[in-house]
């Protein structure tokens, strides 16, 4: 099994997890962890990438239902049993200290919720206030 949670590439610290890029790009500076793990579909396309936010949000949604529950959740697992840890930490850019900031790993999170009942953790700062995600 495994529990996911969300956070950003500059914060990201491995003892919280498996660090698992979910960006079109990978960041173009070095890191102080290996990023082995990617899933391109929890990505979002180019198609809509510059759009105000109501578009982008509607057009990533329909994105993750055309992949599925059933998809995400195999890729995954099979994440967590080769990295031989369970708590996987879907990675992006974004900065959520700044209240008017949003990404698309928090739209995966509330969508992951939806469709399966289990809590998807930021474990950086949301805006004024801080989550804390409970680590295995």
């Amino acid at each position: 099994m495994f529990e996911l949670f969300t956070h950003r590439y500059q914060s990201f610290e491995p003892a919280t997890g498996v660090p698992v890029r979910v960006t079109l790009g990978a960041p173009r500076w070095t890191l102080p962890y290996t990023l082995e793990h990617q899933v391109r579909e929890a990505a979002p396309s180019r198609n809509y990438f510059g759009a105000a936010r109501p578009v982008y949000e509607a057009e990533y949604l329909a994105q993750l239902d055309r992949h599925g529950v059933g998809f995400f959740a195999s890729r995954f697992q099979e994440i967590a049993l080769t990295a031989g840890d369970p708590r996987l930490v879907l990675l992006c850019f974004e900065d959520l200290s700044k209240p008017e900031q949003w990404c698309h790993r928090r739209m995966f999170a509330a969508w992951w919720q939806e469709k399966t009942g289990a809590q998807v953790r930021e474990l950086g700062p949301l805006g004024p206030t801080y989550e804390q995600g409970a680590l295995l």
